[in-house]
This record gives structure tokens, C-alpha cells and sequence, in this order.
């Protein structure tokens, strides 16, 4: 049999109307050689096989067609099974024309959805099952079940419960306070155009838009019924109302106006054998440090090993070392490794980390008269460990860690607490250290019980713990000794505390500042923990924070006070608690639309949990499983990061578990991801063609390629990833075009129908990471909540921004805008006046809002440009000039790009280049004047727009501060330390009284105006450089 020719994936991509040579092996031995399309489906391909291997020797020995499917090897060298026969040729793109036909085993069906879950998650899950993890296994059956439960409830919803699932609905934010309600209740009618779907009749009614959705249904049965004489009107109720050309529905009991229009299951669980408790173990813990391998190292180096103990950010006792030894591929040092800490003293979530280096003298100075010469640390790599496993046994006996390759950081830190404890999956090539723990007992040893320690169960030497009198009592009564000193650490006399006490504990808790408390006030918050769980139930991270974690004593103490009665928290404090400084979880989110809010944080903070079963995924798997909105975003959240290796175990078996418990949405995801597969291909056509063709050429070709079968059939119908109720109804080939930028993204046109042939753009980029975007905007669209809470509509534009992949994402087109660089250059002769000129903009807006409508257009300018210059100062965005500052054409102006935040400005000769704390130039000026100069009344408006924007986002900064200290985790440049999440302390003034506050903020903002003209010499610059006329 000749050998098949070598089918990259480039040919694919450009052949798919195409036919190829394929050689067919058949499960008799026998070899076809034919000639089919690229562009045929499996199922095809295999009728014509059956067709000619009818005339082939030994046909009489096969059986039916379906009993058997094709394989291949695919473009990652793998032997795959191809299950799905609706996938084409072109879209498997196996890495030779060579398919084989082989006895087809097990559940087809349950094969066809494990093929299309691997191909949806970027993973095959045989990955998974090639582990051989305990734990890996335990967590898929689990969730399996998990999930297929959600799924049988699911059919069995009524129908309004099925709504809420299908087509959450779109509300508009609501104040709060005293005056709560709706931001701006409406007082005149609206009118609104009912079509019916069965038979297309329309009818428009005027109606207040306090009204429900139900009395507009009544309204427009009754009408058609009275137009075409029924003699019985149908029940409202039987109806639902469908917002035109999208996915979103009106139902409930809202009005109008605040709908926003724009297997078997597994063996139950053994108890735990009561072998006895770990607290009884005073001795010192330690492991052995056996070996390494495949270390990497300057041979004239030496090789050290460090250790630490770490429970969150918190180091349990010093770091200990090992000896040196000699670099070489497998340095051996058997030695071991004692920690100042006694075995009972261990944290349940306890992580032990290594950090693997190598030791270089320093060479000495001619003039140094010191003996010792200093000896510099290279860091080679780092990994981390629990000292539990997910069962909450002691680990023993000796295991191998495959290592993460270390970074010199600025700190100079070896140990990475903050990483994952996931061992690095790469084995073939990663170093790695083989640690023994010791077996400190001839019996498994477990951590114990929340039950345990609740019911005075958990053994401490020989003594118990006594049992408190009753929640919120603190005396000492009946027969009921105090603890002891040699019981618990410290030691209270838990009198009634005095009135003078629960002051000062009001004022700690109470503290806006993250100032470290005095030692006095930590014993104060400890003496009166149970104050604060029935006082101050909020403040629970103060009190976790100043917890001794490394005495088992104070640890049972805080256990005692029972997680499972403690009181609700606000979200505020819930975010607080997800930090990485609190390895345990204590809460969630009781909305789903707060849930949606900060879904981004919650996905990076699944990067911080130690082990694969863990509440916060059951969590987010239960929310996505019962609200389909969330569960889309969940899962585009999850695949944007399968290709790093840290997560893709922990982010790909959550993703199985979600497509098993919801396959129906499994198929639109699949659709999405096969638009997406096509964009990636066009985008890569594009930019090799126009390093060799002109822009007119490339786009020629680019809208060639698009019209073949296959892009058209991939690139329409499909919910868009940005937001699933707007459907990408038909391509508009003409229309679409690349930008000009090095990665060019490609802007893609949709035409739906259903909304009278309204355009939807989107822009897709490859080569850019779009995940600090994606953040930006969530906070920006959180500002505008937020000040429409407090009754302030700034007008606001947070765009849809998704990044769907590596360095890969999809951007909202906001259609009917320009650039303030496009308007300027449009109304300018010569491209260095441009920025000068300051009635470019005001113009601009008068060619778009004739006659009275220029008044509403200027102020949605004045409204927006408040928002975004607090917006941008509030998160240090840099990098603005006038071709990422856009307004559209009803004036509200929005920003665009943010490749730079928290004060990382971009410099030139290491000069910051961005002076100003945020722009506002004098032509933004001019326009807000409505062109008179002398126009101080529109102004002083404007400042207090923006005066009121900054102290409503002060009043809220706490949470601000948790939701960017929660994507750490991210690991954004640009958010990686503490330095970082300063900035926004810093522009909030969080150490500042409200009125020192704002006498800081006014200071900033006539800065601002007083440097605008540097601004314009930037701005001048800029279009100098680039002149954006086409």
C-alpha cells in the first residue's frame, strides 16, 4: 500500500472544494483507493466506500455498514475514532488521507457524544481516563451524576421555570435606597408592534409602559380576534412575547419599562474509619527529599531544594533547605527535611512547596574586604503539593513531582504558594523531585470532621473539647469548667465583655482602611469572635485573618463557631472570602444576576482550589445547569484557557460535566466553535496574503474564500459567543473587511433579517489577548450599575468583549461610530492641524442631529464623557489617544483598546509619555458648551456629573479591590502584585475622608483641563504617525 501524502492543516483550510486521494482500509484487509470531496460528510464517504467494496473480494464477510466507523490519525499524531458522520472531510483534517474501517464497540450514541465533547473542549477524554488518578475518576462519576440529575429535573420544569433557564430575562438595574424603583420611570406611552408567529399577522398598540407582558398579549389577541371574527379569544397566557430578530423573551411580572428592549449511580461513600484523630500527633512533621531528575543546570553550580509550609498566604513555620549537591541530570540527596511544626498543628489546607534552584558564588570585588563572598540564587522550577488528599487523609509513602519551570521575580521569591498543585503533565521533559512522606502511624491518619469538632469529637491528647452553653453566651455556667491553658491557646475568661470593648471592636470592624491590625486588637477580635459571628457576620475575613492557623487549638476554636449556621453574607464580604488568602470556602451568590456580574473572578479563582471536588464547582455547575446564559459564558470562560497546562485538567473535566448535563446546548456551542475554527482559518489567509498582496487584492481574495459553501454554511445561523441572544443570521460577504493593525482582525458583517436588515459587526482578533479588555469593560459596565443605584445614567458603552481562546477573542462592533482621529482628520486639510481643531467634533455631531436633536446628542456627550474620564482615571487607563476614543452618532462618546491599566502607561526614553490623569481636552470642552466659550452653567454641570460618578465608585472601592485582587490569579502583566491593586487604593483615596477625597479628585481633574494642550501635542503625534484616511 503506498504511503498517503502529507496533509497539513493549511491544506485543508484551502482545499475544501476540492477533491483528494484517499486510501480506505477495510476490516477485511482489503484496500480501496478513491477519489472523494473534501467538502463530503463521513456518512457519505462511507455509502460510497460500501458501493465499491462490493465488487472486492471478501465482501460477504462484512456486516452492515453502521456496524462499523472510521478512524484516522489526526494532526496531534493520535489515532482517533470518528463517531460523528456528520463531520466533513475538511473539518477533521487528519494528518494523512488514510482512513481505516474498524468494528464499531460499545453505546454508539454515548460514543458520539464523547467525540463531540472532546472535539467542543479541545481535549479528548481519553486524557482524562489515560491519568489514572483516584481522585480524576472519583470527580467525573460524581459530577456526571451531578449534572445528569440537573438535566432529569430540567424536564420535568414548568413552563415559566423553563423560561427562566432557557431566556433569563434582560432587566434594567434598579435604584436603591429609599426612593428604589426604576432609574427613570417613564410617564409617556410607547407604542409597540405585536406580530404573531403562526400567522403573521402585526398590530401596533400604544401603552403605558408600566404595564406587564401579559396585558399586552390580552391587547393583541383581543385585536385579532376581533379582525379576523373568532368566535372564542384564546387565553393570554398560552403566549409569550419574543423581542424581534433575538433570543429574548418578556415575561413575568415586570413592567415594560424595566425590560431591557436593545448511568447507575456510584456506591454511597464509606465512612471514614475512626482511627484516630491527627490532633493527637504532637511530633514533628518532616518529609524525605529522595532524589531528582532531569534537571537542567550550569554544571559549575550546585543544586539546593527549598521547602515551605504555607496555609494560603500564610507561611506556617520557616522555610527549611537542603544541603547542596552537585549539578547532573538526577542529583540525589536523601535527606531529611524537618519543619518547626508538630504534626497536629497541620491545617486541613495545608500545601507544602518546593522550589528547586541552583547556588552560584558571586565573584569578589578587587577592594572587598569581606571573608564570605555572596552567593546568587538561580530559580530552575517550582511545585506544590497538598499534604491531604481529596479524602482528607494524611499522605504517606513516596510520590514524584513533576515540576513547573521558575521566572526570577521581583521579589526574589523561590516558593510559588499561589500556584497550582497540580503537578506539570508534561513528564516526558519537566524536572522533577521524588519526596517520601513519613508514615506517622500504623493506621491511615484523617483530618478531622466538621462533625467531629462540632460534637466534641475530636481527641485532643486524652481531653475533649467542652461544649459552649448556647450560641451568643459567653459566661462560664452550671458545672462547666474554662478552658484550660494546656486545651486552647489563647487563654479568655469569657466574661460579658464590657460596653467599652464592643466599642472598640465596632471601630475595628468597621475600618474602610486595609491597615493591618496592632497585635491588642487582634486578641480583642479573637476574645470576641462570637460577637462578630452574631453581630458582625461580615466581618468573618477579619476574623480568619488574625486566626492562628498553625495551632490546632485556635483552628478548632474558629470551627467551633459553626460555618453551617453562620449568617448569609453580603456579596461584598462572600468575593472577599474567595481571595486566595482563604484556602477554605465559605459562601456564594444567592442572584444569579450577581452570580453573571463576576463570573470572570470566579472562573480565575477555581485556579486557587486544591482539589477537583470543591463547593465553588458544584456551584458554578449547578447555576450554569439552571440559567443557560451563565452556562454559556461559564463555558467560554473555561475553553478560553484549555491550552494552559496548569488548568486543562481541572477546566476540562468541569466542561465534560457541563456538556453531559446539558448536550442540547452542547450542539450551538459546537456551531459556535466551528464559525470560530473558520474565522481563525481566514484570519491566517489573510495575513500571509497580505505580506505579498495590496489590501484591495487580500480583501478580494478574503471575500472569495468566504463564499464557498463551507464558510457561508459555518458563519451563519448561529447565536453570537459575545451574547447568545443575538442571532448571526446571514454573513455580508461585501461588507466584511480586515483592519489595519499587525494581527488583522477581521471585521465581519451579519445581516438579520428578522430586524428589518439591521447590521451586527463583529471583530474578530487572533494574536491578541483580549482578557485585560474583558476585564476593563466588566469593570466599566459594573461603574454604570452602580450609578444607575444611585440614580446617575452616564451613558455609558461596555461593549461585548469574549476571549474564546489562546490570544484569541471576539469584539463588539458598536455600529453607526467613529473615532475622534476620523472625525478630525475628515474635517481637516492637513493632518498636523487635525488635534487643533476644536469644532471638528461639534460639527460632526450637527451633520448627525439636525435641528433640536443636537441638544440631546451634546448631552449624551456631557454624560459620557463624565463617565469615562472618572472610568479611566479610577482604573489608570493609559495608552489614550484619539484613534481608540470613539463617539457614536446620537454623541455618546466610549473608549476603546485597553492594552494598559492600573498607571502601567506606556513610555517613550523612559519618560512617561501620559501626564494627564485623564483626558479632557478642550474640544471635549467646546462641545459640552454647546460652542460658546462662555457657556459656565453646561460646564460646572459636567463637573458635578463627574464629582458625583468618582464618590459614588469611593463608596463601593472595597469591592473593587476584591474583584481585581481576584484576578491575580489571571496572571494579566499587568496585574500580578500588590503594587498593582495599590493604584486603585491610591485613585480611589481609600486612606482619605470623603471630603479630603474630593478636594484630591478636583485637584486632578483642573490638572486635567489645565494639560490638555499636552494631550493635543500627543494626540498630534499620533496622527501624524498614522493618518487613518482610507
Amino acid at each position: 500500500m503506498p504511503p498517503g501524502i502529507y496533509c497539513p492543516m493549511e491544506f485543508w483550510s484551502k482545499g475544501e472544494n476540492q477533491n483528494i486521494q484517499v486510501d480506505f482500509l477495510l476490516p477485511t484487509g482489503i484496500y480501496l483507493n478513491l477519489s472523494v470531496s473534501c467538502n463530503a460528510s463521513l456518512g457519505t464517504i462511507k455509502q460510497v466506500v460500501w458501493k465499491h467494496a462490493q465488487y472486492e473480494p471478501l465482501y460477504h464477510m462484512l456486516s452492515d455498514p453502521e456496524a462499523y466507523v472510521f478512524t484516522c490519525i489526526n494532526q496531534t499524531a493520535e489515532q482517533q475514532e470518528l463517531e460523528d458522520e456528520q463531520r466533513r472531510l475538511c473539518d477533521i483534517q487528519p494528518f494523512l488521507p488514510v482512513l481505516r474501517l474498524v468494528a464499531r464497540e460499545g453505546d454508539r450514541v454515548k460514543k458520539v457524544i464523547n467525540s463531540q465533547i472532546s472535539l467542543l473542549i479541545g481535549k479528548g477524554l481519553h486524557e482524562f481516563d489515560s491519568v489514572q488518578d483516584p481522585e480524576v475518576n472519583d470527580f467525573r462519576t460524581k459530577m456526571c451524576q451531578f449534572c445528569e440529575e440537573r438535566a432529569a429535573k430540567r424536564q420535568q420544569l414548568s413552563w415559566a421555570a423553563w423560561m427562566e433557564y432557557n431566556f433569563p430575562l434582560q432587566l434594567e438595574p434598579m435604584t436603591k435606597g429609599l426612593g428604589a424603583g426604576p432609574l427613570h420611570t417613564p410617564t409617556k406611552n410607547i407604542f409597540v408592534n405585536v406580530k404573531f408567529q403562526s400567522g403573521g399577522e402585526s398590530f401596533t398598540f400604544q401603552i403605558s409602559p408600566k404595564e406587564f407582558p401579559i396585558t399586552l398579549m390580552s391587547y393583541a389577541i383581543k385585536k385579532q380576534a376581533t379582525v379576523f371574527r373568532h368566535e372564542t379569544v384564546e387565553n393570554p397566557e398560552d403566549y409569550t412575547l419574543q423581542v424581534n430578530g433575538k433570543c429574548e423573551y418578556l415575561y413575568g411580572n415586570y413592567p415594560l419599562y424595566q425590560f431591557q428592549m436593545t448511568a447507575k449511580p456510584p456506591p454511597l461513600p464509606k465512612k471514614k474509619p475512626n482511627y484516630g484523630s491527627l490532633w493527637s500527633l504532637e511530633q514533628p512533621f518532616y518529609i524525605e527529599l529522595v532524589q531528582g531528575s532531569k534537571v537542567n543546570a550550569d554544571e559549575r553550580m550546585k543544586l539546593v531544594v527549598q521547602a515551605g509550609l504555607f496555609h494560603g498566604n500564610e507561611m506556617l513555620c520557616k522555610t527549611v533547605s537542603s544541603s547542596e549537591v552537585n549539578v547532573c541530570s538526577e542529583p540525589v540527596w536523601k535527606q531529611r527535611l524537618d519543619f518547626d511544626i508538630n504534626i497536629c498543628d497541620l491545617p486541613r489546607m495545608a500545601r507544602l512547596c518546593f522550589a528547586l534552584y541552583a547556588v552560584i558564588e558571586k565573584a569578589k570585588k578587587a577592594r572587598s574586604t569581606k571573608k564570605k563572598s555572596k552567593k546568587a540564587d538561580c530559580p530552575i522550577a517550582w511545585v506544590n503539593v497538598m499534604l491531604f488528599d481529596y479524602k482528607d487523609q494524611l499522605k504517606t509513602g513516596e510520590c514524584c513531582l513533576h515540576m513547573w519551570s521558575s521566572f526570577p521575580d521581583e521579589k526574589g521569591e523561590l516558593l510559588n504558594p499561589m500556584g497550582t498543585v497540580q503537578c506539570n503533565p508534561n513528564t516526558e521533559s519537566a524536572a522533577a523531585l521524588v519526596i517520601c512522606f513519613p508514615s506517622v502511624a500504623s493506621h491511615p491518619v484523617y483530618y478531622p470532621s466538621f462533625e467531629q469538632v462540632g460534637d466534641g469529637d475530636a481527641v485532643l491528647g486524652a481531653q475533649k473539647f467542652p461544649s459552649f452553653a448556647g450560641a451568643g453566651t459567653y459566661g462560664v455556667t452550671g458545672n462547666e469548667e474554662p478552658f484550660s491553658d494546656s486545651l486552647l491557646s489563647p487563654v479568655y475568661a469569657l466574661s460579658c465583655d464590657s460596653h467599652e470593648q464592643k466599642l472598640q471592636l465596632k471601630e475595628i470592624l468597621e475600618r474602610r482602611s486595609h491597615t493591618e491590625l496592632y497585635e491588642h486588637e487582634k486578641d480583642l477580635v479573637w476574645k470576641m469572635r462570637y460577637d462578630i459571628r452574631d453581630q458582625y457576620p461580615q466581618a468573618l475575613a477579619k476574623l480568619l485573618i488574625i486566626t492562628k492557623w498553625n495551632k490546632h487549638e485556635d483552628v478548632a476554636q474558629v470551627r467551633m463557631l459553626g460555618w453551617a449556621s453562620w449568617p448569609e453574607l453580603p456579596v461584598l464580604n462572600a468575593l472577599e472570602l474567595l481571595d486566595f488568602s482563604f484556602p477554605d470556602r465559605y459562601g456564594d451568590c444567592e442572584q444569579d444576576n450577581e452570580l453573571f456580574q463576576y463570573l470572570l473572578q470566579l472562573v480565575q479563582v477555581l485556579k486557587y482550589e486544591s482539589y477537583l471536588d470543591c463547593e465553588l464547582t458544584k456551584f458554578l455547575l449547578d447555576r450554569a445547569l439552571s440559567n443557560r446564559k451563565i452556562g454559556h459564558f461559564l463555558f467560554w470562560h473555561l475553553r478560553s484557557e484549555m491550552h494552559v497546562p496548569a488548568v486543562a485538567l481541572r477546566f476540562g473535566l468541569i466542561l465534560e460535566a457541563y456538556c453531559r448535563g446539558s448536550t442540547h446546548h452542547m450542539k450551538v456551542l459546537m456551531k459556535q466553535g466551528e464559525a470560530l475554527n473558520k474565522m481563525k482559518a481566514l484570519n491566517d489567509f489573510v495575513k500571509a496574503s497580505s505580506q505579498k498582496a495590496t489590501k484591495p487584492q487580500t480583501k478580494e481574495m478574503m471575500h472569495v474564500c468566504m463564499k464557498q459553501e463551507t464558510y457561508l454554511e459555518a458563519l451563519s445561523h448561529l447565536q453570537s459567543p459575545l451574547n447568545p441572544n443575538i442571532i448571526l443570521a446571514e454573513v455580508c460577504v461585501d461588507q466584511c473587511t480586515f483592519m489595519d493593525s499587525k494581527m488583522k482582525p477581521l471585521w465581519i458583517v451579519f445581516n438579520n433579517e428578522e430586524t428589518g436588515g439591521g447590521g451586527v459587526g463583529i471583530i474578530f482578533k487572533n494574536g491578541d489577548d483580549l482578557r485585560q479588555d474583558m476585564l476593563t469593560l466588566q469593570m466599566i459596565q459594573l461603574m454604570d450599575i452602580l450609578w444607575k443605584q444611585e440614580g446617575l445614567d452616564l451613558r455609558m458603552t461596555p461593549y461585548g468583549c469574549l476571549s474564546t481562546g489562546d490570544k484569541t477573542g471576539l469584539i463588539e462592533v458598536v455600529m453607526h461610530s467613529d473615532t475622534i482621529a476620523n472625525i478630525q482628520l475628515n474635517k481637516s486639510n492637513m493632518v498636523a492641524t487635525a488635534a487643533f481643531n476644536k469644532d471638528a467634533l461639534l460639527n460632526w455631531l450637527k451633520s448627525k442631529n439636525p435641528g433640536d436633536a443636537l441638544e440631546q446628542a451634546i448631552e449624551e456627550f456631557t454624560l459620557s464623557c463624565a463617565g469615562y474620564c472618572v472610568a479611566t482615571y479610577v482604573l489608570g487607563i493609559g495608552d489614550r489617544h484619539s484613534d481608540n476614543i470613539m463617539i457614536r452618532e446620537t454623541g455618546q462618546l466610549f473608549h476603546i483598546d485597553f492594552g494598559h491599566f492600573l498607571g502601567n502607561f506606556k513610555t517613550k526614553f523612559g519618560i512617561n509619555r501620559e501626564r494627564v490623569p485623564f483626558i479632557l481636552t478642550y474640544d471635549f470642552v467646546h462641545v459640552i458648551q454647546q460652542g460658546k466659550t462662555n457657556n459656565n452653567e453646561k460646564f460646572e454641570r459636567f463637573r458635578g456629573y463627574c464629582e458625583k460618578a468618582y464618590m459614588i465608585l469611593r463608596r463601593h472601592g472595597l469591592l473593587f479591590l476584591h474583584l481585581f485582587a481576584l484576578m491575580k490569579a489571571a496572571g494579566l502583566p499587568e496585574l500580578s502584585c500588590s503594587k498593582d491593586i495599590q493604584y486603585l487604593k491610591d485613585s480611589l483615596a481609600l486612606g482619605k475622608t470623603d471630603e479630603e477625597a474630593l478636594k484630591h479628585f478636583r485637584l486632578k481633574f483642573n490638572e486635567a483641563l489645565r494639560e490638555s494642550w499636552k494631550t493635543k501635542v500627543n494626540w498630534l503625534a499620533h496622527n501624524v504617525s498614522k493618518d487613518n484616511r482610507q
